[in-house]
């Protein structure tokens, strides 16, 4: 547990939602348990093992020790404590408690100037994946540089979530961003993060299973740009090894001339490869353009078990 005390007597006063330490990378050997992200002003400690109460209380001390150094006045520790450990993943479940201080309500959090909220006492997914800041900073970037195309860049955002993606693309410069996600609850959340950033208009939100909604989400492209960021697994909706070729058949179609395909996977069991020869397969029209790096608080061992963020270019230009 020493890496992690060392990362938490080292880091800086926190400004944006970002990882501190990253255990589960496996470059702390005797750490790979322990995560610790910030989403300001709220620390949220995970453990993905049974964690005893005198391993919270020296991460608490820790905590307190160097707060009490980088704390602008007058602000207290706040932190959140989560067991993931395998049996409740087993259950799709989670433990978690308010360890010190307080979390706001509502809570909004800053990445590279866009403001998100997250919920981070509820459930595993705190409303902004901070490992997928990369993948935003790509899709910012793209907009950008599409944003004086003749016609527009229009965005398709398949498993939308919070909409995160759908905010950066429409701040830098996207014509319209058709969002899709069958939870209501996410997809409100989205709402909201687009008001918190002053957008108004370009947005579209689709709460609807995608594999019955093509034909709504046809008739709004073709799209320069797909994003698709789906679980990895989740019962009844969605799993990787099933249905990811599924949606990789309908790229062709979707994509505009010269368009990009943003394909994201989070499962450690699933190599590059897995994305790569499925594609070759299903959509060989589709060239391969580069893997997004990840965040640099994510290094890992091994590229294959983390996030895979790829990129894939129709034919056109």
């Amino acid at each position: 547990m020493q890496a992690l005390l060392d990362a938490i007597a080292a880091m800086p006063v926190p400004t944006e939602a970002a990882r501190v330490f990253h255990g589960r990378g496996g470059l702390h050997p005797g750490c790979e348990q322990w995560s610790l992200d910030v989403y300001p002003p709220v620390f949220v400690l995970t453990s993905f093992a049974p964690a005893t109460e005198e391993e919270l209380a020296a991460i608490c001390a820790a905590l307190q020790t160097r707060w009490a150094q980088i704390a602008p006045a007058g602000e207290p520790l706040n932190w959140v404590f989560q067991h993931r450990g395998e049996a409740l993943r087993m259950e799709g479940r989670s433990e978690t408690r308010l360890m010190a201080g307080a979390v706001p309500e509502p809570h909004i959090v800053t990445e590279a100037g866009a403001r998100f909220r997250v919920h981070v006492l509820r459930g595993q997914n705190h409303g902004l994946f901070i490992d997928m800041a990369e993948g935003r900073r790509w899709v910012r970037d793209f907009a950008a540089a599409r944003k004086d195309d003749r016609y527009g860049l229009k965005v398709l955002n398949l498993f939308a979530y919070t909409c995160a993606f759908s905010v950066v693309a429409l701040q830098a410069g996207a014509k319209q961003v058709v969002n899709v996600d069958m939870s209501h609850g996410a997809i409100g959340i989205g709402q909201q993060n687009h008001q918190l950033n002053g957008i108004t208009t370009g947005a579209v939100f689709l709460p609807h299973d995608i594999f019955s909604s093509w034909g709504k989400i046809n008739r709004s492209g073709p799209y320069g740009l797909v994003i698709v960021d789906p679980p990895s697994y989740q019962k009844g909706s969605f799993v990787a090894t099933k249905d990811y070729g599924r949606l990789m058949r309908r790229l062709p179609d979707l994509l505009a001339p010269g368009g990009r395909a943003l394909l994201c996977l989070n499962a450690p069991e699933l190599s590059t490869a897995f994305l790569r020869e499925q594609m070759q397969a299903l959509a060989p029209e589709l060239r391969y353009i580069e893997r997004v790096a990840n965040p640099a608080a994510f290094a890992d061992q091994d590229l294959e078990r983390a996030l895979k963020v790829l990129v894939y270019a129709a034919p056109g230009r």
